[in-house]
C-alpha cells in the first residue's frame, strides 16, 4: 500500500526516548518501519520503550546526552543513520531574578548545547547520510510566544530555532533537511511532579482554542512527516503544532 510517510528501510536516533514526546516519536516511527536507536539517561524506562516498538534490529544506548563523555559513547555505538530526532529536553520554571548561572547552564545544556553537539559530531565523523533529516524538538515558548518564568527555557528554544536556519543552508548541498517541531503544551509525565495544580492546568486549557493540551503522540507524528519522503523539499522550517494557541 503506498504510504508517502513509511520509514521503511531508515534508521532513525531518538534522544530523550525514554518518555513523553520522545518515547511516542520512537514507538510510532517503529510502526512506519524504521530501525531505531535510542537513548536516554533512565535505564529501566528506556528498557520499557524498547519493549515497545515494533520490528527487529533496534539499538538502546542509555547515555547522559549532559556529559561529554556520554555523547562520546553514543557517537561510539552509532551506526549510519537517515535521520535523527532531538527530544531529550528539560523544562524550567524559574523566575528570572531568582535563576543561578548553574541552572542556566543545566537548562542550556541538555536544551542547546547537547543537541548541537551531538549533530555537529554526527556530521563530522559522517554517520548520516546524504539526504537525512534531523528534527529538533523545540516550543512555541521562545520562538512565537513566551510566560512568567520561562525566560531561560525559551532562550534555549529561541537558540534552537536560530541555529537550525543556518544549519539547513550549511547541509543543503548534501541534502540534508534540518526542522523544528514547535509544540504548545502537551501532556507529558512533566505534570505528574505535582508543581501546577489540577485547576491551573484547567485554566490554562482554556487558553487553547481546542480547549485541550496536545499529546505526545501528536508531536511525533509531526516529527514523522520530517524525517520521511513526504516533506524532502522542507528545510529550515519551524513546525507549529498548538492547538491554535498562538492565534489569540
Amino acid at each position: 500500500m503506498y504510504n508517502p510517510f513509511s520509514l521503511k528501510g531508515k534508521t532513525i536516533l531518538v534522544t530523550g526516548a525514554s518518555s513523553g514526546i520522545g518515547k511516542a516519536t520512537a514507538i510510532e516511527c517503529s510502526k512506519l518501519g524504521a530501525t531505531l536507536v535510542i537513548t536516554g539517561r533512565n535505564i529501566q524506562r528506556l528498557e520499557d520503550t524498547f519493549k515497545q516498538l515494533e520490528g527487529h534490529n533496534h539499538l538502546l544506548i542509555p547515555v547522559d546526552l549532559n556529559k561529554e563523555d556520554g555523547i562520546d559513547f553514543l557517537l561510539k555505538e552509532l551506526p549510519l543513520l537517515n535521520g535523527i530526532v532531538h527530544s531529550a529536553g528539560l523544562p524550567n520554571n524559574t523566575p528570572f531574578q531568582f535563576a543561578t548561572r548553574e541552572k542556566l547552564d543545566e537548562v542550556m545544556n541538555v536544551n542547546f548545547y547537547a543537541p548541537l553537539e551531538i549533530t555537529r559530531r554526527v556530521l563530522k565523523e559522517k554517520k548520516i547520510t546524504n539526504g537525512g533529516s534531523i528534527v529538533f524538538i523545540s516550543s512555541i515558548s521562545g520562538v512565537f510566544t513566551s510566560a512568567i518564568a520561562l525566560t531561560i527555557y525559551s532562550a534555549s528554544k529561541g537558540a534552537i530555532n536560530g541555529m537550525i536556519k543556518g544549519l539547513a543552508l550549511d547541509l543543503a548541498s548534501k541534502g540534508i533537511r534540518v526542522n523544528s517541531v514547535n509544540p504548545g503544551i502537551v501532556e507529558t509525565t512533566i505534570f505528574d511532579a505535582g508543581v501546577i495544580t489540577s485547576e491551573q492546568l484547567d485554566e490554562e486549557k482554556k487558553l487553547y482554542p481546542l480547549k485541550r493540551f496536545g499529546r505526545p503522540i501528536e508531536v511525533a507524528h509531526a516529527s514523522i512527516y520530517l524525517l520521511s519522503d513526504a516533506s524532502n523539499w522542507v528545510t529550515g522550517s519551524n513546525l507549529l503544532i498548538d492547538g491554535g494557541f498562538t492565534l489569540l
